[in-house]
């Protein structure tokens, strides 16, 4: 990990002045790890290595490892020991057909109940990308397009189901967009996704979506194999 002690140690003394669970401060930190990829598929955990980092007991680590596991973020390695789940070519077709199920069902519930005000604050977003250079910049406003979109479904079993769903593709690793051209072509199908939702077209505003994300899903398989010619 990238991050120096003193800094984690700041961050752990600054949640307990907040009263934050140690055991919630563990699992926050390896979260952000995974995000920024300082801690990538694969990687070994030791309990006493997190402990020295955050600056906590060995305890609230353990039980924030045990809560990731359940989760499916950690896994036990029968030579490794712990480590950080990696995803094996069943797991990301899993994954990607759960993600076009959910977030069509999104996109059609949205299509239904998003206000006006909410589908012109998706078309900022979609135009924004056409601003953006940088990689993260456009992963980032990516990110916000379809937490956004799941909102506007309005319907919060189906947002926290999306939620559970994110916390998995965290294991991904780094985003389709940066594939050339990916970019420009997810801003097109987001484009006509919010048509579809001004349209107030269900069918089509799900049909629009789960095919955005066959789309993703084919390039995530393409890099997926592309890894094992290296």
């Amino acid at each position: 990990m990238t991050e120096s002690t003193p800094r984690k140690h700041a961050a752990t003394q600054a949640a307990n002045q907040r009263g934050e669970p140690r055991s919630e401060q563990a699992y926050s930190y390896i979260i952000e790890a995974i995000k920024e990829g300082t801690l990538p598929p694969g990687t070994r955990i030791r309990e006493v290595d997190l402990s020295e980092r955050i600056g906590l007991s060995r305890t609230p680590v353990r039980e924030a490892l045990n809560r990731l596991q359940l989760e499916g973020l950690v896994a036990n390695d029968p030579i490794r020991g712990t480590i950080i789940t990696e995803l094996d070519h069943s797991m990301i077709s899993e994954l990607y057909a759960m993600r076009e199920m959910l977030e069509g069902t999104a996109a059609g519930f949205a299509a239904q109940h998003a206000s006006e005000v909410e589908i012109a604050f998706l078309r900022e977003i979609s135009d924004r990308d056409a601003r953006l250079k940088e990689t993260q910049d456009l992963v980032k406003n990516n990110k916000l397009f379809h937490s956004t979109l799941y909102r506007c479904a309005h319907n919060r079993y189906l947002l926290k189901m999306l939620h559970s769903l994110h916390e998995s593709m965290m294991l991904l690793g780094r985003s389709t967009l940066a594939k050339p051209n990916r970019a420009e072509a997810a801003r097109s199908e987001h484009q006509a996704i919010i048509d579809a939702l001004e349209a107030r077209d269900p069918e089509a505003a799900e049909k629009l979506a789960r095919n955005h994300i066959r789309e993703a899903y084919k390039i995530r398989l393409e890099a997926f194999f592309e890894s094992y010619d290296d």
